[in-house]
């Protein structure tokens, strides 16, 4: 099931996406949809309403350098163990919203990564449990000041700027992650194309090592790191993440301020 979070006359819903001869519409649910919901049988049209993230996450924790061919493109080895970072929630947005280009940055990059969405509190978490835990998938653009983070030898900053990760367009609840197209597109020229199956260190590992230290909430995003082919943008691009059995996040660049 795809779950969308939307906004339709001053209102803010999830409803499950739905195809129609006439195209998507929105299925609006009763509730939340991390607990059992019901659908309440009130459909929009998807065409009528502003897509929202399609999660708003206590905490975005990222995972950098888990696929080999990015890390040897950027000159970096691969680590022993994940590497893992924020992103802030001031820095979500959703498809069609606006990427700002940072005022201390001069190269900013895209990343596309495959989301996972977490569906209910979590603590140490055995592998063999974290199917039990996972909400959904959903697109995911970790968008870098790469300048920054090469000059400050952290990431804060260069990963964590207000909308620096685009989610959507929406979670889809029933995937297989595990051998997924993962590509990325600016101004339709295709600059990323990987397979979830390249990934260093497999979802399980991820949510494992994550839980090992923290809490994770209903609604928290783990992003599982980026293919080659990163790239720069620019004021005016408009940069795509698509990735198969999910759909397409699409944001422009826009100059901040």
């Amino acid at each position: 099931m795809r779950i969308a979070r939307f906004s339709i006359d001053g209102n803010v819903a999830f409803g499950a996406v739905e195809d129609t001869p006439q195209g998507p519409v929105l299925d609006i649910i009763k509730g939340i949809p991390y607990a059992d919901f019901e659908l309440s049988g009130t459909k929009v049209p998807l065409s009528k309403v502003r897509l929202l993230p399609p999660v708003l996450p206590n905490k975005v924790v990222a995972i950098g350098r888990n696929y080999a061919e990015h890390a040897k493109e950027l000159g970096n080895e691969v680590p022993d163990v994940p590497v893992a970072f924020f992103k802030p929630t001031t820095s979500v947005i959703g498809s069609g919203d606006a990427i700002e280009y940072p005022s201390f940055s001069n190269e900013l990059h895209h990343e596309a990564e495959l989301a996972v969405v977490i569906g209910r509190m979590c603590r140490e978490v055995p592998r063999e449990r974290v199917k039990d835990v996972i909400f959904g998938y959903t697109c995911a653009n970790d968008v870098t000041a790469r300048d920054a983070q090469q000059r400050e030898k952290q990431w804060a900053r260069a990963k964590g700027f207000d909308t620096s990760c685009p989610l959507g367009p929406w979670v889809e609840t029933d995937l297989d992650p595990t051998d997924l197209t993962i590509q990325a597109t600016v101004n339709g020229e295709q600059r990323q194309l990987g397979r979830t199956s390249e990934m260093i260190r497999s979802i399980e590992d991820l949510v494992v090592h994550i839980t090992e230290a923290m809490t994770l909430l209903p609604g928290d995003v783990i992003l599982t790191g980026t293919p080659a082919g990163v790239g720069p943008l620019n004021v005016g691009d408009e940069v795509a993440v698509t990735i198969e059995g999910i759909g397409t996040l699409t944001n422009k660049v826009v100059k901040r301020g």
